[in-house]
């Protein structure tokens, strides 16, 4: 046996055991990374739409336009991953009226 089959014997599976190692430390920091923006856009969504709720309850009304933005933050935010924190609010938001109360 040559000492470049011996180098090959061993050095090869060294390689690929390193190559493996380094790709799973890449999958698992994404993977990690991946979480942590999903829980922070998550979070911001959250806080969007409930800041647009008391706004809008104060006021007594919801117009159209504020009605689809808020329920594209809630789909966005459910796709997100289940939370039932928000659907009573979600709920609570589409009662509100579309037009102004009148005086």
């Amino acid at each position: 046996m040559t000492i470049y089959q011996v180098l090959c014997l061993i050095g090869v599976p060294t390689l690929i055991l390193a190559v493996f190692k380094y790709l799973w430390s890449q999958i698992k920091h994404n993977t990690e990374d991946s979480k942590a923006l999903k829980a922070g856009i998550q979070a911001l969504l959250r806080a969007q739409m409930i800041s647009d709720f008391n706004k809008y309850s104060e006021k007594g009304y919801a117009p159209i336009y504020a009605r689809d933005n808020f329920e594209n933050c809630w789909k966005q935010y459910h796709s997100l991953g289940v939370n039932g924190v928000m659907d009573d609010l979600h709920r609570k938001f589409l009662e509100l009226p579309t037009d102004p109360p009148e005086e």
